[in-house]
């Protein structure tokens, strides 16, 4: 049974799980914006999803452009907890793997490192 919580409640666990990360991390991120929205519309399962250009990818001709994005999905998250302490960590993994996304990190090293 997926676990029940108000979209505020969802996005404070989001905030914690920024506030998680170590202090030389949430100062590079650059030009990116985290959002919450209830689910994908074409793929509802998705737990989150990086959008934009990665920061390795940035050369010169970078400017001007909008943030990127990372949204991570509240229902897909929901559904597959079966309490709010498994929601607090699935959140922060899924937090975690996205903004590894934006510091240029694929979801093979990600797998590697025991984040997949």
């Amino acid at each position: 049974m997926p676990v029940e919580m108000t979209r505020a409640r969802f996005e404070e666990l989001v905030g914690d799980a920024l506030d998680l990360l170590p202090a030389e991390f949430a100062a590079a991120m650059n030009n990116v914006v985290v959002l919450v929205e209830d689910a994908n519309p074409e793929d509802p399962s998705l737990l989150g999803l990086y959008e934009g250009i990665a920061l390795t990818e940035r050369d010169s001709t970078y400017s001007g452009v909008l943030p990127d994005r990372i949204t991570i999905y509240r229902e897909p998250l929901l559904d597959m907890c079966a309490d709010e302490e498994e929601v607090v960590d699935e959140v922060a993994v899924t937090v975690v793997h996205e903004i590894a996304h934006h510091f240029g990190i694929d979801d093979e090293k990600l797998h590697a490192l025991g984040w997949g």
